[in-house]
Protein backbone atom coordinates (compact mmCIF):
# COMPACT_ATOMS: atom_id res chain seq x y z
CA UNK A 1 0.00 0.00 0.00
CA UNK A 2 0.97 3.38 -0.64
CA UNK A 3 2.30 5.81 2.26
CA UNK A 4 1.11 9.36 1.31
CA UNK A 5 2.38 12.57 4.07
CA UNK A 6 1.47 16.44 3.51
CA UNK A 7 2.02 19.13 5.14
CA UNK A 8 -0.55 21.53 6.42
CA UNK A 9 -0.19 24.98 5.92
CA UNK A 10 -3.32 26.40 4.87
CA UNK A 11 -7.15 25.09 4.86
CA UNK A 12 -6.59 24.27 1.39
CA UNK A 13 -3.93 21.70 2.53
CA UNK A 14 -6.13 20.67 5.00
CA UNK A 15 -8.84 20.49 2.03
CA UNK A 16 -6.97 18.14 -0.12
CA UNK A 17 -5.80 16.08 2.35
CA UNK A 18 -9.31 15.05 3.42
CA UNK A 19 -10.38 14.90 0.16
CA UNK A 20 -7.08 12.24 -0.89
CA UNK A 21 -7.69 10.38 2.38
CA UNK A 22 -11.54 9.76 1.47
CA UNK A 23 -11.04 8.72 -1.91
CA UNK A 24 -8.24 6.37 -1.08
CA UNK A 25 -10.89 4.85 1.23
CA UNK A 26 -13.45 4.72 -1.60
CA UNK A 27 -16.14 6.77 0.62
CA UNK A 28 -18.38 9.39 -1.41
CA UNK A 29 -18.68 13.09 0.07
CA UNK A 30 -22.11 12.11 1.85
CA UNK A 31 -20.95 8.32 3.26
CA UNK A 32 -18.20 10.35 4.71
CA UNK A 33 -20.91 12.85 6.11
CA UNK A 34 -23.01 10.16 7.20
CA UNK A 35 -20.62 8.68 9.18
CA UNK A 36 -19.94 11.98 10.95
CA UNK A 37 -23.26 12.90 11.61
CA UNK A 38 -23.15 16.19 9.15
CA UNK A 39 -24.45 17.60 5.78
CA UNK A 40 -22.36 16.72 2.58
CA UNK A 41 -22.33 20.45 2.49
CA UNK A 42 -19.74 20.54 5.26
CA UNK A 43 -17.44 18.02 3.59
CA UNK A 44 -17.26 19.72 0.56
CA UNK A 45 -16.71 23.12 2.27
CA UNK A 46 -13.78 21.61 3.87
CA UNK A 47 -12.43 19.72 0.89
CA UNK A 48 -12.99 22.95 -1.12
CA UNK A 49 -10.47 24.66 1.43
CA UNK A 50 -13.44 26.57 3.30
CA UNK A 51 -11.57 28.50 6.04
CA UNK A 52 -13.07 28.53 9.68
CA UNK A 53 -12.33 31.08 12.39
CA UNK A 54 -10.96 27.87 14.29
CA UNK A 55 -8.73 26.63 11.56
CA UNK A 56 -7.20 30.07 11.14
CA UNK A 57 -6.40 30.46 14.69
CA UNK A 58 -5.22 26.74 15.11
CA UNK A 59 -2.86 27.61 11.56
CA UNK A 60 -1.79 30.71 13.57
CA UNK A 61 -0.77 29.00 16.41
CA UNK A 62 0.98 26.67 14.08
CA UNK A 63 3.05 29.33 12.63
CA UNK A 64 3.96 31.48 15.58
CA UNK A 65 5.44 28.51 17.39
CA UNK A 66 7.06 27.00 14.87
CA UNK A 67 4.58 23.50 15.16
CA UNK A 68 4.17 21.57 12.08
CA UNK A 69 0.76 20.09 11.26
CA UNK A 70 1.04 16.79 8.84
CA UNK A 71 -1.57 14.07 7.93
CA UNK A 72 -0.70 10.72 6.83
CA UNK A 73 -2.38 7.63 5.98
CA UNK A 74 -2.01 4.57 3.73
CA UNK A 75 -4.15 3.68 0.77
CA UNK A 76 -7.07 1.75 2.42
CA UNK A 77 -5.80 1.13 6.11
CA UNK A 78 -9.05 2.43 7.76
CA UNK A 79 -11.56 0.13 7.76
CA UNK A 80 -15.28 1.23 6.13
CA UNK A 81 -18.51 1.64 8.37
Amino acid sequence: MARHTARLRSPGDIGLAVQQVRLARGLSQSELAAQLDVPQSTISEIENGKSTIYLRRLLSIARLTGLELTASWEDGDAPRG
